[in-house]
């Protein structure tokens, strides 16, 4: 099965117009079998093409298969995608599609941050998801998927929806708004966040703590360092992962006397957030700057 499958990678485009033919006429049972074996493929060897497999998915009769589609063009950059998410978050009839392609348009609202994008798709991206999020009758689970998805931009309005979100009495929406906070990158939500690490909430804490990692910023390695002796086993987790995320020197003396804690999880963990430290110090003394 996995030899068939891999011969599926990188087809041509005689071959793929054939492949188009063939798939609907397969078991919907077994469409979904084989896009999901082939995106564990695709994690395990990046040799391996199934792009263009994907994108015949994302115009499947089958919901679960758009959705698995979607979700194996995760590392896809190709701009032509954009508009075929966009066109799924706002046509698709099925609500996990729409929250599908509402979750991958963040990457390219990243790409866009990064300039990684021509300018001319940031306003379709900004546009779609705030469509959504502006539309209360909108289910709230899609709407926080777009809130997620639009973070990485840095606007005024991005961050009144973050902070709209944060506010509302909806204990969901308040999780998304922590959680596209550590997107958003901006050290503004910095107190809020640290606000936060002591929720008695556990699944806002541990949003706090993950959002704290993304921000990066060291002046946090005290109040995580704290965590890692949470009572809750997900807050300790988090604040190991978090303090790899940030890495440098303080947070690799602190977690290094947890690489041999009795509990597997925290030493595996701690072990693993270590070495990004090491590596993150490895490129200290490169002075870099990249210029337009």
């Amino acid at each position: 099965m996995v030899a068939t499958l891999t011969a599926l990678s990188n087809l041509s485009s005689e071959e793929l117009k054939l492949f188009g033919e063939v798939w609907q006429g397969i078991e919907v049972k077994r469409r979904r079998q084989i896009v999901r074996r082939l995106i564990r493929l695709a994690v395990k060897n990046v040799t391996l093409n199934f792009d263009d497999l994907f994108r015949i998915c994302l115009r499947d009769h089958d919901p679960v298969v758009r959705v698995k589609g979607i979700e194996g063009l995760w590392e896809c950059e190709d701009c032509t995608l954009i508009r075929l998410l966009i066109e799924m978050l706002n046509e698709d009839s099925d609500e996990a599609v729409r929250a599908a392609a509402a979750s991958a348009l963040s990457r390219f609202a990243l790409l866009a941050e990064l300039r990684k994008v021509p300018l001319r798709h940031v306003a379709k991206i900004s546009e779609a998801l705030f469509s959504v999020i502006d539309n209360p009758q909108e289910r709230v689970e899609l709407r926080r998927c777009a809130i997620e998805a639009v973070a990485p931009l840095s606007s005024p309005p991005v961050k009144e929806v973050i902070d709209r979100a944060y506010r509302s009495r909806e204990l969901n929406l308040k999780i998304s708004a922590l959680r596209a906070m550590g997107r958003n990158s901006d050290p503004y939500w910095l107190p809020i966040l640290l606000k936060e690490l002591t929720n008695p909430h556990l699944e806002v804490r541990v949003e706090a703590v993950r959002a704290c990692g993304e921000l990066g910023e060291e002046k946090v390695v005290p109040h995580l360092s704290r965590l890692i002796a949470d009572a809750q086993s997900q807050v300790r987790c988090a604040a190991i992962e978090a303090l790899g995320k940030i890495g440098r020197s303080e947070a690799r003396q602190l977690l290094h006397p947890y690489s041999g804690s009795a509990d597997e999880q925290i030493s595996s963990l701690a072990r693993k957030a270590t070495e990004e430290t090491e590596f993150e110090d490895d490129f200290l003394p490169f002075n870099i700057e990249f210029r337009e």
